[in-house]
């Protein structure tokens, strides 16, 4: 941990943070008894500058999301040539040069098929406008064959993680998505059993015989099938088998169900593939992206989909996709998006995940030796730790920031997942951290929750 000149007087940081506690309310965090929070100053590189003088190696790329490290001055200067033309402009009846490079550049890097690009705000919007497309276009082709509409419900595996706001929550795993409390209020999906070859594992078709039931008896109910690929986020940092999803993609050509894939954590490298989905070698019907699509600047997602999507839903009862954000196409976003995009193949992406893959693999995997640790995953820039009992929040994160690294565990798992311009030396910094606070019974519950 090193220490920089702060601008902020200790006077001025505690009114900031007392305030912070007592109104601004967190992701995931209680009013009444807050987790504490941490005051940033300023971010470069690989580095969060926090006001009280830290400076920490950050593991968590803010969620998935900074792809090319803070304060970058290509994206800078991206945004503020943007900035000097437009900041942003309605999307309806309207269009700009970024958006429509941005959506060439999609079109372009994503698997073949995915012909048409929907923007907007975040990943849980991407979701939605997912799932809206899969049951309006449903509701087109039963109207086209003047049948009644069935085909109203979607479906999806447990331990998976799409979002927060209301469908995205619907296709969460019940307990693990974190959503059990709203169980009643939310749409009534399938889910199916977690896969459970893990990637690099020995296959078998036999993995596939739940799902394939739940399609055989509900296809006519199912409009889409929707999963992350390869990797569970949020669900438990799971790496499951590509078999297994290039498996779903032929059960949806089978049963004429709508293929959904959730690429927002695992796009643009992060699993060594540019997007998850090439490690089974398939294509989906429609594909959603979102995190560190504008290398973390901006919030922006989308939507892809095929002509053949697109043109059903178009040529349906309403003559248009029933959806529009405000935000849309925002110019900004899609400027610094497709510098972003730009600087990934620039930098030869693949070598920056293989040498960020090959020291995880070298320092991570030989905490499976820890007494308190049950398993280590480690795929492309992601490193997940399993641990035997739940993290104390808390306590673990302070001692973290101590150690000079921002980690952010959840549940009994310590996962990394770093900028690409992250150097050996700072890896190890991360990993060391993580070593250490295995031994230390303060960061962890005391009770096992199985």
């Amino acid at each position: 941990m090193s220490n920089k000149q702060t601008t902020l007087t200790n006077y001025e940081q505690n009114t900031l943070l007392q305030f912070d506690k007592e109104n601004v309310w967190h992701p995931y965090t209680s009013m009444s008894e807050p987790l504490p929070s941490y005051l940033v100053e300023s971010a470069n590189g690989v580095m969060i500058n926090l006001a009280s003088g830290e400076q920490l190696i950050d593991g968590m790329s803010s969620w998935w999301s900074v792809l090319h490290g803070y304060n970058h001055p290509v994206l800078n200067k991206a945004l503020q040539d943007q900035a000097a033309k437009m900041s942003h402009v309605m999307f309806g009846g309207l269009t700009h040069q970024s958006a429509i490079t941005l959506c060439e550049k999609l079109i372009r890097l994503t698997p073949k098929g995915l012909d048409k690009v929907f923007l907007s705000d975040s990943g849980s919007v991407s979701v939605e406008v997912a799932m809206k497309m899969a049951l309006q276009y449903q509701h087109a082709v039963a109207a086209k064959k003047q049948m009644k509409l069935t085909k109203t419900k979607l479906l999806t595996v447990k331990n998976g993680y799409h979002g927060d706001t209301f469908a995205a929550m619907s296709v969460c795993d019940p307990v693990t998505g974190m959503h059990q409390i709203f169980d009643q209020v939310l749409m009534q999906h399938y889910f199916a059993p977690a896969p459970r070859i893990k990637f690099g594992e020995t296959w078998s078709n036999d993995e596939m015989v739940e799902l394939a039931k739940l399609f055989a008896d509900h296809h006519n109910e199912i409009a889409a099938f929707i999963i992350e690929p390869i990797v569970q986020g949020t669900g438990g940092m799971r790496f499951y088998h590509p078999e297994y999803l290039k498996a779903c993609r032929e059960l949806c050509d089978q049963y004429d169900v709508l293929m959904i894939v959730d690429e927002i954590a695992t796009g643009f490298g992060r699993t060594g593939k540019l997007f998850a989905c090439e490690w089974a070698d398939i294509s989906p019907d429609i594909m959603c992206l979102g995190k560190t699509l504008t290398g973390g600047y901006i919030t922006l997602a989308a939507t892809l989909c095929s002509n053949h999507i697109a043109k059903t839903i178009s040529d349906g009862e309403a003559g248009c996709f029933m959806h529009g954000p405000t935000f849309m196409g925002n110019a900004l976003a899609c400027a610094v998006a497709n510098a972003s995009i730009d600087l990934l193949i620039e930098n030869n992406w693949q070598s920056q995940v293989k040498k960020i893959e090959n020291t995880l693999t070298s320092l991570l995997l030989p905490l499976a030796n820890n007494a308190r640790v049950e398993d280590v995953r480690v795929l492309g820039t992601i490193g997940a730790v399993e641990c035997k009992q739940t993290v104390n929040v808390a306590n673990i994160q302070k001692r973290f920031v101590e150690l000079g690294v921002w980690i952010r565990p959840f549940g009994k798992l310590i996962y990394i997942i770093p900028p690409l311009i992250i150097n050996a030396k700072q890896l190890t910094n991360l990993v060391n951290a993580i070593a250490t606070v295995l031994d230390e019974d303060e960061c962890f519950n005391p009770k096992f929750k199985n």
